[in-house]
């Protein structure tokens, strides 16, 4: 069956992946939430921009 194949070579993949150990994954991990706070904070203050804006056109 293709979908046993398909499995077993999944999990001979999975064994060849280098996982990144505690030190790398706290640190990768710190990176992601800073970078997606900084996103969150740059959009809230862009769409803060756009709806005072906005309103002042409208107002």
């Amino acid at each position: 069956m293709a979908i046993g194949k398909f499995l077993r070579d999944v999990v001979t993949e999975m064994k060849r992946v280098s996982w990144p150990g505690r030190k790398e994954l706290i640190k990768y991990t710190g990176v992601v939430l800073t970078t997606v706070a900084f996103i969150a904070v740059f959009f809230a203050v862009v769409d803060l921009g756009i709806s005072t804006l906005v309103r002042f056109i409208l107002g």
